[in-house]
């Protein structure tokens, strides 16, 4: 399900970008003053700018539909991992406490063969 909100998803991002950059700036009817203006006439009286201006809207409710979809199904997937992972259970006794335990003659026994065994005296 996710992957299929996620195309769909990706889909209507091109589709929003591709219809942002294909219409007009505001500055742009300047041209239809000096006659210009003829070649919007395929779309009606009033050019492509309200046609192209629903269709944003509609994919951008559209982006914002799959956007929280997205964020609410990526919720849902951690939520069924977190569930799933079993606890480790820890051992009882830390390092600090086996560290204690250990008598003293014995750490510098240790110290003491380590030390010969690299060398340093």
């Amino acid at each position: 399900m996710y992957q299929i909100v996620l195309i769909i998803h990706v889909a209507i991002a091109v589709a929003l970008i591709s219809l942002v950059l294909l219409q007009q700036g505001k500055g742009a009817s300047m041209g239809a003053a000096f006659g210009a203006g003829a070649s919007q006439t395929v779309f009606g009286s009033q050019g492509s700018a309200s046609f192209l201006m629903k269709i944003t809207a509609i994919l951008a409710a559209s982006f914002f539909v799959t956007s929280l979809s997205l964020g609410y199904l990526a919720a849902s997937m951690y939520r069924q991992m977190q569930t799933a992972v079993t606890p480790v259970s820890l051992p009882t006794t830390s390092v600090v406490e086996t560290m204690v335990l250990v008598p003293e003659p014995e750490i510098e026994q240790m110290v003491e063969s380590v030390s010969t065994e690299t060398g340093d005296a």
